[in-house]
C-alpha cells in the first residue's frame, strides 16, 4: 500500500497499543516528524507509562504540534487516538493551522495484540486495556473518513510491513 500525503500534514496514527504504531512510525517518518504522548510523559516524569501525567504531556504535544503545523511541517502524532475527545483537540489544531489531516489506522486482531503484549518485557499492558481498545477502535472506525482527509488502514504487520510512505512532492520520507 502506498500512503500518499502532502507536505504539512498531520498524520495521526490511530490504534490500541501493541499494535506497532511506534515501530511503524520509526521505519517510515523522519524522528523530530514524531510526536510520540509515549514520549512526553518520559520527559516530565521520567516513565513513559506514568499515566497520572498524561495531561500535561499532552498539553506539550499540543504546543509541539502547532509550532510544527504553523511552519508546514508533516507531523505524526503517536497516540492510540481512540477516543473522539482527543482526536477532536488534534482535528482542531490542524484545522486552525489549515493543515491536510490523515489517519493511519491499525486495525489489528485482538488475538496479535494480545501476543504482542504479553511478550513486551517493557511494559506490559492488562489484557483488558487490549481488549478495551479494540473495542474503542471498532466504534471509531465508521467516524474517521468524516474526521479525516485521508484514512489509511493496516489490518496486519503484512500491512505494515510493506506500506510504502510517499509525500505528494514525489519524495519518499524513508529517503528524505
Amino acid at each position: 500500500m502506498e500512503i500518499r500525503l502532502k507536505p504539512g500534514t498531520m498524520v495521526v496514527l490511530v490504534g490500541s497499543t501493541s499494535a506497532g504504531k511506534s515501530t511503524f512510525a520509526r521505519k517510515n517518518f523522519k524522528p523530530d516528524a514524531v510526536l510520540s504522548s509515549d514520549a512526553f510523559r518520559l520527559m516530565i516524569s521520567g516513565d513513559e507509562n506514568d499515566q497520572t501525567v498524561s495531561g500535561d504531556a499532552f498539553r506539550l504535544l499540543y504546543e509541539v504540534l502547532r509550532l510544527r503545523l504553523v511552519r508546514g511541517l508533516l507531523t505524526v502524532v503517536d497516540a492510540t487516538s481512540l477516543k473522539t475527545h482527543a482526536r477532536k483537540d488534534l482535528l482542531a489544531i490542524a484545522i486552525d493551522h489549515h493543515a491536510p489531516i490523515c489517519a493511519i489506522v491499525f486495525d489489528m486482531d485482538k488475538e496479535l495484540l494480545l501476543e504482542r503484549n504479553r511478550s513486551r518485557g517493557d511494559r506490559h499492558i492488562p489484557d483488558w486495556v487490549i481488549e478495551q481498545h479494540c473495542r474503542l477502535l471498532q466504534e471509531a472506525l465508521p467516524l474517521l473518513p468524516q474526521e479525516f482527509d485521508r484514512v489509511y488502514t493496516l489490518y496486519d504487520q503484512t500491512d505494515a510491513d510493506e506500506a510504502r510512505v510517499v509525500i505528494d512532492e514525489g519524495q519518499d520520507t524513508n529517503n528524505a
